[in-house]
């Protein structure tokens, strides 16, 4: 009786591939543009390691783009100046156009708060 030769117990090699493909396959897969399942037939690639790079590569992503605290901080607090200054800009427009027509419809159509705060700037624009 012959005995098999021993076939070569070595893994596969598989071919290495760069951290920007990495975050092309990420960004396809959580866009919802493909699979991870048509991903790896695609570019042949195990659905275990797309699911390994997800879990690595997701946070890193994820980091690079956020802000920080501060800047995020600062960021909400311009937009709040900025609404701040269109909301006067609006409560003076209405307080005129009720001078000019005589019509109270702030009092009919907004909440109470903003019907008396139109209301003192119009009393300040008759001043």
């Amino acid at each position: 009786m012959e005995t098999p030769k021993n076939s070569d117990c070595r893994k596969k090699q598989y071919q290495k591939v760069s951290f920007d493909f990495k975050l092309k396959v990420i960004d396809e897969i959580t866009n919802g543009q493909i699979s991870i399942n048509y991903a790896s037939k695609k570019y042949n690639i195990s659905r275990s390691s797309i699911t390994y790079w997800l879990k690595k590569l997701s946070n890193f992503e994820s980091k690079s783009n956020s802000m920080s605290k501060t800047d995020e901080i600062k960021k909400l607090k311009e937009r709040i100046d900025e609404l701040e200054f269109v909301k006067e800009f609006q409560q003076d427009v209405i307080a005129d156009f009720e001078n000019i027509t005589g019509e109270h419809l702030s009092k009919k159509y907004l909440p109470e708060v903003l019907a008396k705060e139109i209301e003192q700037k119009r009393k300040s624009h008759t001043k």
